[in-house]
């Protein structure tokens, strides 16, 4: 089993405000630890933004979309890290999205392990 840290990045997320936009999805075979997530606002006044984790994977139960985070609200050039001291473990497949009260004001940095 291979272990490898990866980082994803996207300026300007999501496209348009209110509808999610990928940030990541876990590949065939794989097994991510979300290790970090860094949200910046680049807008000229204060945004709500929002994580979602999509999950449909079954081992026992059937997963189902979640929020990490509901419209929390980010100041003027601040930053929020998402899940301070936790860890998030993805299976294949499963997807984290990024959503903003504006359109491409978001600039998300996710830290990961990947596991295969």
């Amino acid at each position: 089993m291979a272990n490898t840290f990866k980082i994803k990045t996207n300026d300007a997320m999501p496209t348009s405000a209110g509808t999610p936009l990928t940030l990541y999805t876990v590949q065939s075979g794989e097994t991510a630890v979300v290790l970090g997530l860094l949200l910046c606002n680049v807008h000229t006044s204060a945004v709500n933004v929002s994580v979602q984790i999509v999950s449909d994977t079954n081992d026992h139960e059937v997963n189902q979309t979640v929020f990490a985070v509901r419209n929390a609200p980010i100041p003027v050039g601040g930053t929020l890290e998402v899940l301070t001291g936790s860890k998030v473990v993805l299976q294949t497949t499963d997807v984290l999205k990024i959503d903003c009260s504006v359109s491409a004001k978001i600039d998300a940095t996710l830290s990961i392990m990947e596991i295969s």
